[in-house]
């Protein structure tokens, strides 16, 4: 990969001073919003104050909040001044970068105090201690105590005890059909007489394990496939400790490189079907460049999911998770470790980046309610985390700092400069209108730079419920637009709304994409590939 500059935990100290002299250079800002927060603050004294949450915040939903006099005083002037604090930040005239990393901090404060999160100020909390006469506190002091000494400090957000990789996660019937440091790779066996001759080939992120494509029977995206008549071969990401501290993006490009030749040697197709979501979509398109970039043909389709590829065209709003990525510099702070950013100091930074459903709302339920964590599938693979290597860390950052893959500024990979222009085959595109990590105008701006025909759709969930998405669920709905679009805006305008899961849409338009209608194989592997054990493989519960 090209050398990048990394933005360092020092930026965001650099960024906090120079707001900090902002503020004192212009005292007159603070003075005004202050004014406007105590005349909020007054109205809702006096009950003439008409400030609401914002939509989608959750902490106020009880309706005490609204039909207690003294509890809507009391969320109204928390609200107007956590506004306050915002409003001031926006107001400071400092660089874009600089409000934002600022308005991060003060967002961390703000949540912090929320009334939602002591008892005598919630609610809910109070009517359940009264209830229980203290009960839920002394249960929710031992859940703390536990996860102090257990969590790392986080609040459990699922009951692990409730889940067993290969038992009632990842239980779809399959071999790992080749291994190297870096991944192993499983064929799943065939569950139609006939199937589809061109093979899916699924890449998933890196820093998480490679299940979130096969949850619990009903929910898997691998079980739907294989009974829907495709070959579907899944990678799974080795987790890195010290010794693989040089992993770098282009190794793991060049490790799915080879895996792709094995599949296609096991499945016969001279070509695949590539999926990636997230990171691994990042992977799978600059592999599907790479092959277009020295003329490999093995592309035969490309679907990515909630995955940002362009970076210098995106809006911050629309980057999300990334455009506030130099908080996983924070992570080196936490972690004890050398080379590598630990999974549990990456799932501790990405919750701090939403504290309100990620951190507090656990506090509150854990803690003050003294229930037991929920057993949610997706909860329990979020918090099955992995190492991210010290090289591919720096590359993921890069990329976001030059512009993603661009033309004019992707990455190189053995000295081949990288664009999407280069993806000539169709692409898939799929987005999250509620996602927080990749928005989804910013995975639509993929569209743009590719070198063939896509199609983008939206589906109405957030980062992960959007793609676990199965079939069934009737408040399921994603929008299309088969008309011509180049912005999100122009998307939203003409798009067209469908219930239920998108999942058949993209059937459909895999089957489009599958090849010929062939005999299924009877067993999975080859004469030279023969299984090297059963599925979901050794790497997924291995530690570093």
């Amino acid at each position: 990969m090209t050398e990048k500059r990394v933005e360092t935990a020092a930026d965001l100290a650099k960024s906090m001073t120079e707001l900090y002299t902002a503020a004192l250079s212009q005292p007159a800002k603070a003075w005004s919003q202050s004014l406007a927060a105590s005349q909020e603050m007054f109205r809702s004294l006096t009950g003439t104050a008409t400030i609401e949450p914002e939509k989608g915040d959750k902490r106020f939903r009880d309706p005490v909040w609204t039909s207690n006099p003294g509890y809507r005083a009391l969320m109204q002037s928390y609200l107007a001044w956590s506004n306050s604090v915002t409003g001031w930040v926006d107001s400071l005239d400092a660089s874009p970068r600089d409000k934002m990393r600022a308005k991060l901090v003060a967002g961390l404060v703000t949540d912090a105090l929320a009334p939602t999160n002591a008892v005598l100020t919630n609610p809910a909390a109070m009517k359940v201690t009264l209830e229980q006469g203290g009960k839920n506190l002394v249960t929710g002091l031992q859940h703390f105590i536990a996860d102090m000494t257990k969590n790392g400090g986080l609040p459990s957000m699922v009951d692990k005890s409730k889940f067993t990789v290969g038992e009632n996660l990842a239980v779809s019937p399959g071999k790992v059909v080749y291994a190297e440091d870096h991944l192993e790779l499983i064929q799943y066996a065939a569950q139609t007489e006939e199937v589809w001759s061109r093979p899916i080939f699924i890449v998933p992120p890196q820093i998480n394990k490679f299940y979130i494509w096969d949850l619990a029977p009903g929910r898997s995206i691998v079980e739907h496939l294989v009974s829907q008549g495709h070959q579907v071969f899944l990678v799974s990401w080795r987790n890195p400790g010290e010794a693989q501290a040089d992993w770098d993006l282009a190794s793991y490009v060049e490790a799915l490189d080879r895996a792709t030749e094995v599949a296609c040697e096991i499945s016969g197709s001279p070509d695949l079907n590539l999926v990636g979501a997230c990171s691994g979509g990042i992977a799978a398109a600059l592999l599907l460049a790479l092959w277009g970039a020295r003329g490999v043909e093995r592309a035969g389709s490309l679907a990515l999911f909630v995955a940002i590829l362009d970076t210098a065209g995106a809006k911050e709003t629309s980057l999300g998770l990334f455009a506030n990525f130099e908080t996983l510099e924070l992570a080196r702070m936490f972690s004890r470790s050398k080379g590598v950013l630990e999974g549990k100091d990456l799932e501790r930074a990405f919750a701090w980046l939403r504290p309100n459903d990620l951190i507090w709302a656990y506090w509150v339920n854990n803690y003050l309610m003294g229930n037991e964590p929920s057993a949610f599938d997706i909860l329990y693979w979020n918090a099955d985390t992995t190492n991210l290597p010290a090289a591919l860390h720096a590359d993921l950052l890069g990329l976001i700092e030059t512009g993603g893959v661009t033309a004019g500024s992707g990455p190189s990979i053995g000295g081949q400069a990288l664009k999407l222009a280069d993806i000539t085959c169709d692409v898939y595109l799929m987005g999250g209108e509620t996602d927080h990590i990749t928005p989804w105008d910013g995975c639509y701006l993929t569209r743009a730079g590719l070198g063939g025909n896509s199609t983008f759709v939206l589906s109405q969930s957030g980062h992960i419920q959007s793609l676990i998405n199965p079939p069934g669920n009737p408040k399921a709905r994603y929008l299309t637009h088969d008309g011509a679009h180049a912005t999100p805006e122009e998307f939203l305008a003409g798009a067209e709304t469908h219930t239920g899961s998108w999942w058949p849409h993209w059937l459909a338009w895999l089957d489009a994409h599958g090849g010929e209608r062939v005999a299924a194989p009877k067993a999975v592997g080859s004469r030279r590939r023969q299984p090297l054990g059963d599925a979901p493989g050794a790497y997924v519960g291995a530690a570093a």
